[in-house]
């Protein structure tokens, strides 16, 4: 793909606050023609820039009003105990977002449950039986004031 130049990235700050944005709205706030625009979209996308589009889900109103931060330590380092973590997390609907980390924790994850209960059977008997699992620091989400995600 060419370099980015300033439209390309007034586009995806666009598409990134509003993907379902119709291409010649788009064009229009760009200031392209719309075949133009949808050049660059989709050469954005071809490139990998783009990798997707989704809906953004309100969790609340999911039943999912408890939101927490989630640190965690391993005692195992070693490629088995780190791909048996993550295999087990991706499996856990509870977990939203895991993120592989350097620093004092291995992981941190965005955990997602109907309330306070939940979460705590989740830390039990999803997170407390990963033998590898040395440390939890929960951080309870209070409110988002930015949230870019959605």
């Amino acid at each position: 793909m060419a370099p980015m130049d300033r439209i390309d990235d007034h586009i995806l700050r666009i598409l990134s606050r509003d993907g379902r944005i119709s291409n010649i709205t788009l064009a229009a706030e760009v200031g392209l023609s719309p075949s133009a625009c949808l050049r660059r979209v989709q050469e954005l996308e071809r490139s990998g820039i783009i990798k997707g589009y989704r809906a953004v889900l309100d969790a609340a109103r999911l039943g999912h009003g408890f939101t927490a931060y989630v640190g965690v330590g391993l005692s195992n380092h070693n490629s088995t105990a780190l791909d048996a973590f993550e295999r087990a997390m991706r499996l856990a609907p509870e977990v939203r977002e895991l993120h592989n980390t350097t620093g004092t924790i291995e992981y941190l994850m965005r955990v997602e449950c109907p309330d306070l209960a939940a979460y705590q059977r989740f830390h039990r008997e999803v997170l407390g039986a990963q033998p590898m699992v040395s440390a939890i620091t929960t951080y309870v989400i209070m409110g988002s004031p930015k949230d870019e995600r959605a």
